[in-house]
């Protein structure tokens, strides 16, 4: 199981969690994947011209690419248009299938609904958003919250509070430095100051709560996972409908059983 360790920048890409050096990147691969997540809510299909545009690339290198995917059976095409096909969650279903963290946690998440009532959820972070690897609730629940690899935005979320928390400052400030701060809700922090006090909130007190920062009348609260070796591993939390329960009623009844749950978990990680 890998743990998030923040790495030096890399040879080819500053963002990179691995170092690579020149000669061993391919671009041809990264041309491809990026070509991949240039599709979204907005933009579910696209000419080659609009697709190269948004990756940087000439029309004819874009279609190239397409074409190849095409061909692969991850995109398809009426001859102008092209749009993913569900092929492409079989990369999703690879991590969620081969990772250790989202089978280890899901009996533990099981644990938090039996103790709560609520939906659980397991996250981990990717830049400047969370993934929702895991997650646990009654059927009737289960219309409510994320999706199994959902992302979101890290910082309107109590499980990306949670694991910026945990991280060391040097990686918190330069995070934040990055970071293009935009309103999901009248509620939502848009002060980078303010902000980097909740992070160390979270830090200082060991958990994170989030209030209406994603969505109106809801509330998330949230724990750091690690691992038996003290490795921040992502975060464990909660979302619920706000109502008429004060945060001090909800945290109460919550977090007791979310700590709990996470100290359950570290020797088996």
């Amino acid at each position: 199981m890998s743990a998030f360790h923040p790495s030096a920048p890399a040879t080819v890409s500053s963002d990179a969690t691995v170092e690579l050096q020149r000669r061993d990147w391919i671009a041809g691969l990264e041309k491809g994947l990026a070509m991949i997540e240039v599709f979204d809510a907005e933009h579910s299909r696209m000419t080659a011209t609009e697709v190269a545009q948004r990756c940087g690339l000439t029309r004819t290198a874009a279609r190239r690419h397409l074409l190849t995917l095409a061909h692969l059976g991850y995109v398809d095409t009426d001859g102008k248009l092209f749009w993913l096909t569900p092929r492409i969650l079989r990369l999703g279903q690879a991590y969620l299938d081969s990772a250790r963290l989202p089978r280890a946690v899901q009996p533990y998440l099981q644990r938090v609904t039996s103790g709560t009532g609520e939906t659980a959820f397991a996250a981990v972070l990717d830049h400047d958003e969370v993934v929702y690897i895991a997650r646990s609730g009654s059927q009737r629940q289960l219309n409510t919250g994320y999706m199994l690899g959902s992302r979101v935005q890290a910082h309107v979320t109590a499980a990306g509070m949670a694991i910026l928390g945990g991280m060391g400052s040097v990686y918190r400030d330069a995070w934040l430095q990055l970071q293009t701060l935009r309103p999901f809700t009248s509620h939502t922090v848009m002060d980078k100051e303010a902000l980097r006090q909740s992070i160390v909130r979270a830090r200082d007190q060991g958990w994170a709560i989030s209030e209406q920062q994603l969505e109106v009348n809801f509330r998330g609260i949230a724990v750091p996972l690690y691992d038996h070796n003290d490795s921040l591993l992502g975060a464990m939390s909660v979302t619920m409908p706000m109502n008429n329960e004060t945060a001090e009623v909800a945290v109460k009844r919550i977090l007791p059983v979310l700590q709990d749950t996470a100290r359950a978990m570290r020797p088996m990680l």
